[in-house]
């Protein structure tokens, strides 16, 4: 299957991917059990957070969820023809339609506050932009640009994955920094999300510059 693959895309990209794949579904997993049955132990503050998340479970779980639907998918998406798989593309555009306009209501219970707030009006913005342009590239017959934009959308929400990282950083330093997840919980978005734009945009471009890159660009396979 890398056969399929560009010869200069970077090992450490595909895995990068895969990992936020796998630490986004995750993170879905411990919420939703956390949610149906709290535990009683553990850290304090992880207790706070999940309270936090419990005071909003159904919006939790509606957003949660099909975001998670949306990370399953997008390996299957971008391991297949682009514009192949006509119902599941569309399924895949809603899905994220559906995640952003989620991601702006839970937004309004953001434990960092106005800092992690501002994190998600950005790039969650910055997300259905792309989703958007890539949908109509799409239907405009543009296949190859379409799925380029379809590469950042997916980049970018999986940003949410690259923030746990960081905020283990900052939960491991704590006791150092004496910061609180409300102090850190905006800085760890900030990072997460700058770093997954910052790196897929840098990779595009390199893509783009070179004449002997396929038009077909999958991180998938």
């Amino acid at each position: 299957m890398d056969s399929a693959l560009p010869k200069e895309f970077p090992q450490g990209l595909r895995f990068a991917f895969w990992a936020c794949v796998v630490i986004a579904v995750a993170v879905v997993v411990r919420r939703v059990v956390a949610l149906f049955s709290p535990a009683t132990g553990g850290p304090p503050e992880m207790a706070r957070l999940d309270a936090v998340f419990a005071a909003h479970a159904p919006l939790t779980m509606a957003h949660i969820l099909p975001a998670a639907a949306f990370v399953l998918l997008s390996p299957v998406l971008l391991s297949r023809k682009f514009g192949g798989e006509r119902r599941m593309l569309l399924a895949f555009y809603a899905l994220g339609v559906w995640t952003g306009a989620t991601a702006y209501a839970m937004s309004r219970y953001a434990v960092g506050g106005w800092l992690e707030r501002s994190a998600v009006l950005v790039f969650n913005s910055l997300f259905l932009w792309e989703l958007g342009r890539s949908y109509f590239l799409w239907r405009r017959g543009e296949i190859a640009e379409g799925r380029r934009w379809l590469i950042r959308a997916i980049a970018v929400l999986l940003g949410i994955a690259t923030t746990r990282p960081v905020m283990g950083v900052f939960f491991a330093t704590s006791r150092l920094t004496q910061l609180q997840p409300s102090q850190f919980f905006g800085m760890a978005f900030w990072i997460g999300f700058t770093i997954n734009t910052v790196v897929i945009e840098t990779w595009l471009r390199l893509q783009r510059g070179d004449p002997s890159s396929p038009d077909k660009l999958t991180l998938a396979q």
